[in-house]
Parts: C-alpha cells; structure tokens; sequence
C-alpha cells in the first residue's frame, strides 16, 4: 500500500526505539483536496489506536490508516527529505490518486463550482489573458476551492499577488460563502512566465 523510502524508514525506526517503548505506530492523516492534499505524521502508543483504522506492517514498524483515507493514501510514497532551510517528512501521492474520480466530478457540478467557473471564465480569464495566463476551476471540497494557473501565470513570480489580491478578493465578492481558495499549480513547471523569479 505504501511505499518507504530507506531514509524515511531510519528516520521513523530511530524515533520509535528512542521512545522506550512508549511509541509503537506510525499513524499517517491525509486531508485537504486530492490535487493539494496536506498529511500528518505522528508517532502513536498502542492505547491511541482508533477503531476506524487500518493496520499495515511495514516489517520494520506498524502504520495506522483512516478506514476512508486508505484508498487515496494507496501507492503513495513516503520520504523524509533535507533541504537547505528545512528537513522532515514529505508524502508523494500516485499521480493517478488525484484523477477526475466520481465524486470529484460531482463536486464540479454544484452551484457553488459554477458561479465560481463563471466568474473566472467572464471576468478572470479575460482580464489576464493578456499576459497570456488562466486560471482553471480544478477541485471543490466543501466551501474551499482549489485552482490550477497555466500559461503566463504558471510560474509567474506576480502569481501570488495576482491570486490573493485579485483573483480571491473577485471570488469571495461573489461568492460570500467562500472560505478558502488553493493554488495547486506546479510552478516550478512553468515554461513561459510572464514576469520571471529573480536570482
């Protein structure tokens, strides 16, 4: 089901014996859209274990899944990684886990995905097509959105600003209900930025 890299597994096995036996799990939450999830690690002692979760042996430690979450978590790599500002654990879910399952779909379709899909493609989209960008309605969970920007946005180092101080201020205008608006782009992707990162 998951996937360790050995480095993640050292990391993980070296926090458990340093716990003296108090510490005998790995439990792994996942939450937020598919396309943007967010995870939580945590180090659990047998009594926490929940009734709605799913046991994995890993041979080296135990895993404890959300009966709900084992299904999206399936195939997903977990790594711990060590970067000049920061180091810890990092969760890389199967491309195909953030697919256009059903109920994505349905999520969609509601009257709050399409007054948001509409304000972006008649007020939004025109507005910065000029700089060759848009901004696609890609997931709805609850009252958040989550958008993906492509063209000129992607990777434009104005994206930011223009999402916050533009984009997200339109959205809630029009739609008060609005808790929340996620960028998912893969800036780093970005092939033809409108105003290029500096350094």
């Amino acid at each position: 089901m998951l996937t360790f890299t050995d480095k993640a597994r050292e990391m993980i096995r070296s926090y458990i014996d340093g716990s003296d036996g108090e510490l005998a799990a790995l439990r792994i939450h996942m939450e937020g859209s598919p396309l943007s999830p967010s995870f939580e690690l945590t180090l659990v002692s047998d009594d926490e274990r929940g009734d709605h979760e799913r046991e994995f042996d890993t041979g080296d430690f135990t895993v404890l899944v959300a009966d709900a979450e084992v299904e999206r978590l399936d195939g997903a790599t977990v790594d711990f990684v060590e970067r000049v500002n920061e180091s810890g654990f990092e969760v890389r879910p199967l491309p195909s886990s953030s697919g256009a399952t059903p109920e994505r779909r349905a999520a969609l379709q509601g009257p709050l995905a399409d007054r948001v899909r509409k304000l972006l493609e008649q007020q939004v989209n025109p507005a910065i097509a000029s700089h060759g960008g848009a901004i696609t309605l890609v997931d709805v969970q609850d009252t958040e959105v989550y958008v993906e920007m492509s063209g000129g946005c992607q990777g434009c180092a104005m994206s930011r600003m223009t999402l916050r101080q533009g984009v997200e201020r339109m959205l809630r205008e029009a739609v008060p209900e609005l808790t929340a608006v996620h960028d998912v782009t893969d800036h780093a992707g970005g092939a033809d930025p409108y105003y290029q990162q500096l350094g």
